[in-house]
């Protein structure tokens, strides 16, 4: 008996080489968060902080963002440990938006509109186009950033940012290129645990950091001058 289940685990380890060798891709994890914990969040969960009464326009499935006035809307709850999940397409080439997770409650007084929270850890939504805007704008090379899941603290928020970096070394660079372009529904999965911060981008996790401090506080989504949608948003605190 232990003879043949040596023989049939020895038999599937052979096949997955088999199949890595074949060039076939393994099953990615992709979490959609359905299950024990789970709760759709909604216009009743988010509360605008400095924007027009048309910027955040609410339906079933998701909220859809105008993009002008330049700032967020926040949770109605702060949140320490959790898991997120979020589905995003701009709407525009070059567009530009964010969720920030962990904004203290002082980076988002009295803000006005065209500001953005002085604190918090921004998972980056951004469109492929906005690196050659940005190039053709200011001339100079787009090395700080990408278009596919950069981390970073904002304002007086810190974090220590998994490699591979930025060129300051202030921003979590994804290990993969996986966002899909403008009009086309992208997935992050967002898990936030004793402060840190590891996001997935459409099934493979790309980016993050910890030590955050703070770690507790409101997530925010971003408006920032372009049309964006956001989608079957869920999560699920931890302890």
């Amino acid at each position: 008996m232990m003879r043949s289940l040596r023989l049939s685990l020895f038999g599937a380890a052979w096949w997955s080489l088999v199949g890595l060798a074949a060039g076939q891709e393994l099953p990615r994890a992709w979490i959609d968060g359905d299950g024990p914990g789970w709760k759709a969040l909604g216009a009743e969960d988010f509360v605008m902080v400095n924007g027009a009464d048309d910027t955040w326009t609410w339906n079933e499935s998701g909220v859809r963002c105008s993009g002008q006035p330049v700032g967020v809307t926040r949770s109605v709850k702060p949140y320490r440990n959790f898991e997120l999940v979020a589905e995003w397409r701009h709407l525009k080439p070059a567009g530009n938006s964010g969720i920030f997770i962990w904004a203290p409650e002082e980076a988002l007084a009295d803000l006005k509109p065209g500001q953005l929270p002085r604190g918090g850890i921004e998972c980056q939504v951004l469109d492929h186009g906005y690196t050659e805007q940005y190039r053709s704008e200011t001339g100079k090379p787009a090395d700080w950033f990408t278009t596919h899941g950069d981390v970073f603290p904002v304002g007086t928020s810190r974090m220590k940012p998994f490699p591979p970096t930025s060129p300051d070394g202030s921003r979590s660079f994804p290990r993969k290129r996986l966002s899909k372009g403008v009009n086309e529904w992208n997935h992050y999965y967002i898990r936030a645990i004793n402060g840190e911060v590891r996001l997935w981008v459409n099934g493979e996790e790309v980016s993050g950091g910890n030590g955050c401090e703070p770690a507790f506080g409101y997530l925010c989504l971003e408006s920032e001058g372009s049309p964006v949608e956001f989608r079957h948003l869920r999560i699920r605190e931890l302890p």
